[in-house]
C-alpha cells in the first residue's frame, strides 16, 4: 500500500468505520479511532487500534487530540444514518451529521489537517431521473438524512475551495456482508438484510416489507447492495489518490439493483430458512430505485467490487449472523 501513515478514524466503532479501520490496521498503517459510543459498544472497536471515547462535536478537545495525533487524513464515519428516523426528527440529522462535522472540519482546519475521506450517501440524490446514478445526476434529497450528508459535501466544495483542503466523497449506495468477525449490528436494528437474518435465526417473527406498489417490476424497491469489505478497499484506495489530486467524488455501488422481495428470496436460499413477510405502507422518503454507476470509481480509483453478488453478500452475512447470536 506505500508507506506507513497516522490515521483517525471517526465512528471507528460501527460497521463500515470498524471495517475500515481493522483492513488499514492489517495494512499497516496507525489507527486512531474516534468514537462517541452512542450506537455502539466498547468492545466493537477493532482490537490493535488506538481509541479515543469523544465526540466530533466537541471542537475543543478534538482539536487538542488532533495536535497530539498528528494524523496524515481523517476519514469520517461517525454519523446517524437512519432516513425513516431523519423524517420523523429531522433536527437531530442536522446536529449530528451536519454541524458535528463542521466541528471537526474547523478543528482540522485549526490544527493543519488537510485530508479528509468522507463517508457520503446515495441518499443525496433522492428521486433519481435515470438508472443506473452516475455523479452527475441531480442532487435532491428525499430525506433529512440524505439532505444532512449534502450539506457536509457542499461544506466540503468551499473549504476546499477556499482554505485547499484535499478530500474524497464517497457516495455508498447500500451497505452489506460481513468481515470475518466482524459484522452488522445496529442498536436498534433497521436495515433489511440483518432483520432477514433475524427472521432466519428466529429472533424475529417475520419481515416488514414497506410498500409494494411502487413502480418496479414486484411492486418493491430496488437497491443496490455493496459488500462491506469492497466498500473498505474504496476507502484506501482514495486515500490513496489524495496524494495526488485535491478533490474526488466517486459513487461507490455494484451497479446492479434487487428488490427487497429478491433480497428475501436470495436470503431463503442462503440460510434454507422460510421467512415470512408482511407488507406494511411505504415510509416517507424511500425512492424507488436507487442504482448505482460507479464507473468513476472504477475508471479514477482502479476500484472493482470482488463480491458482487447478492447471495455472496447475504452468505458472509449470515455466517456473521449465526456466529454472533448462536454462541
Amino acid at each position: 500500500m506505500g508507506e506507513t501513515m497516522k490515521l483517525l478514524v471517526t465512528g471507528g466503532a460501527g460497521y463500515i468505520g470498524g471495517t475500515v479501520a481493522t483492513i488499514l490496521m492489517q495494512a499497516g498503517h496507525r489507527v486512531t479511532v474516534l468514537d462517541n459510543l452512542c450506537h455502539s459498544k466498547r468492545d466493537e472497536v477493532p482490537d490493535g487500534v488506538e481509541f479515543l471515547h469523544a465526540d466530533i462535536a466537541d471542537r475543543p478537545r478534538v482539536e487538542t487530540l488532533l495536535r497530539e495525533l498528528q494524523p496524515d487524513a481523517v476519514l469520517h464515519f461517525a454519523a446517524l444514518i437512519e432516513a425513516g428516523e431523519s423524517m420523523q426528527k429531522p433536527e437531530i440529522y442536522f446536529r449530528n451529521n451536519t454541524a458535528s462535522t463542521l466541528a471537526l472540519l474547523e478543528a482540522m482546519h485549526a490544527t493543519g489537517v488537510k485530508k479528509l475521506v468522507f463517508s457520503s450517501t446515495a441518499a443525496v440524490y433522492g428521486e433519481p431521473d435515470h438508472v443506473p446514478i452516475d455523479e452527475s445526476a441531480k442532487v435532491a434529497p428525499a430525506n433529512a438524512y440524505g439532505e444532512s450528508k449534502l450539506m457536509v459535501e457542499q461544506m466540503l466544495t468551499w473549504l476546499h475551495r477556499i482554505h485547499g483542503l484535499r478530500y474524497a466523497s464517497l457516495r455508498y449506495f447500500n451497505v452489506a456482508g460481513a468481515l470475518p468477525g466482524r459484522g452488522e449490528a445496529h442498536e436498534p436494528e433497521t436495515h433489511l438484510i440483518p432483520l432477514i437474518l433475524d427472521v432466519a435465526l428466529g429472533r424475529r417473527e417475520k419481515i416488514f416489507v414497506y410498500g409494494d406498489d411502487y413502480d418496479t417490476p414486484d411492486g418493491t424497491c430496488i437497491r443496490d447492495y455493496i459488500h462491506v469489505v469492497d466498500l473498505a478497499a474504496a476507502h484506501i484506495l482514495a486515500l490513496e489518490a489524495l496524494n495526488g489530486r485535491d478533490r474526488l467524488i466517486c459513487n461507490l455501488g455494484n451497479g446492479q439493483g434487487f428488490s427487497v422481495k429478491e433480497v428475501i428470496e436470495a436470503a431463503r436460499r442462503v440460510t434454507g430458512h422460510p421467512i415470512p413477510v408482511e407488507i406494511k405502507p411505504r415510509r416517507a422518503g424511500d425512492p424507488a430505485r436507487l442504482v448505482a454507476s460507479a464507473e468513476r470509481a472504477k475508471a479514477e480509483l482502479g476500484w472493482r467490487p470482488e463480491r458482487p453478488t447478492i447471495d455472496e453478500i447475504l452468505a458472509s452475512a449470515w455466517e456473521w449472523h449465526q456466529q454472533r447470536y448462536t454462541r
